[in-house]
This record gives C-alpha cells, sequence and structure tokens, in this order.
C-alpha cells in the first residue's frame, strides 16, 4: 500500500500474526540497531512480537502498530517505563516505505490524548540522536518539547551519539492529527477516532 499525507491510519495492539511485515520493516540496513537484537528471521521477529504483544496494561506499557486499511503494520509506537510518578518512555520507528508523510507524527498526535486521559500518564517522554533531525520533527509535531541535549548518551559500533530530549504534559496544548487516525485500545477493542 501507498502512504501519503491523507492516508487514514489505525493504531491497535500488535498480534502473532504479524511476523511477516515485522521482517519487512526491519530488513533495511537503517532498521538494524532499532531492536534489542536484529531481526533477521521469524524467530527473530517472533522475539520482537514477545516483547510488543506483551505490552498491553499500564504496569507494562504500551504498544500500538501503525496500520493503514491493508492492517500491515508499517510502524509501531510504544509507551514503556512508566513509573510511579506517572511519566513514560515513548518510542517509535516507521518503515522506510511509509516515511516522508507525517505518518508517525498523525498516529503520536492521535495516541498522546489516550496515553494521558485514559492509561492516565502525566508526562511523556522521548529522545532521539542529533543526527536524526526527522525524528524531532516528528516529536514537535506531536506537540512534544525539546528539554536539551545529553551529551554522548548513546554508543553503536563503537561510536558515541548525542542525544536531545523531549517531553509534553498532559496539561499541554494538544495537537490536532492533519489526517484521520483510529486508536484501538488494547484488551477490549474500544478505541478513540482523532
Amino acid at each position: 500500500m501507498r502512504f501519503d499525507r491523507e492516508t487514514p491510519l489505525i493504531l491497535r495492539p500488535w498480534r502473532r500474526g504479524d511476523v511477516a511485515a515485522v521482517r519487512q520493516a526491519f530488513a533495511t540496513p537503517d532498521m538494524a540497531q532499532q531492536a534489542a537484537e536484529p531481526i533477521v528471521d521469524d524467530a527473530s521477529a517472533n522475539r520482537w512480537l514477545d516483547w510488543a504483544c506483551g505490552l498491553v496494561s499500564r504496569d507494562s506499557g504500551f504498544a500500538f502498530a501503525i496500520t493503514a486499511a491493508d492492517d500491515v503494520p508499517v510502524g509501531n509506537i510504544a509507551v514503556t517505563g512508566i513509573d510511579r510518578h506517572d511519566c513514560g518512555w515513548v518510542s517509535y520507528w516507521l518503515a522506510s516505505r511509509a516515511r516522508g508523510c507525517g505518518v508517525v507524527a498523525d498516529s503520536l498526535a492521535a495516541l498522546v490524548p489516550w496515553v494521558h486521559d485514559v492509561a492516565g500518564v502525566h508526562r511523556l517522554e522521548l529522545g532521539h540522536r542529533v543526527n536524526n533531525p526527522a525524528s524531532g520533527g516528528v516529536a514537535a509535531r506531536a506537540g512534544f518539547f525539546s528539554e536539551g541535549v545529553e551529551r554522548e548518551k548513546l554508543c553503536y559500533g563503537g561510536e558515541r551519539f548525542d542525544v536531545e530530549s523531549h517531553a509534553r504534559l498532559a496539561t499541554d496544548p494538544r495537537v490536532t492529527p492533519r489526517r484521520d487516525v483510529c486508536v484501538v485500545a488494547p484488551g477490549d477493542g474500544n478505541f478513540a477516532s482523532a
């Protein structure tokens, strides 16, 4: 399926049957470091899905597959590490075939109200390598504010990377997605549309 700035999106819990989509998404070199282990076969894709499918509550966190009408996942948004202070960590990735048209920014903007209002997370935080300004653009378009740079926080292949930190509070202004995005909640199938 082709993606553009108007393609309606669905955020839904991950399913065990999403193995092929996970393998395809991680098949490009730029995705090699986006998971705890390289996703190179069905076994590693299933291990990633074990993690994602287990994120279905405030205690574990939440993971949402980003899909369109064809229901084939092209990305992920997760909120993990939710602590006793009602703070959570946001991470996201998107397969290369869906990049460049605001898919993650619109998905994140649509998910934010659910995370704040239903899951009860007051502060959402995220970080991105400073050599990935597109990820910073996603954060800004979804209503996150830059909070500074953490020097040499990450290390990949022996190379250190600075990380720009962003956050938003439940009391910050909400951003409306530029397209229709349906959020399907984990568990009971209730959903909200943005």
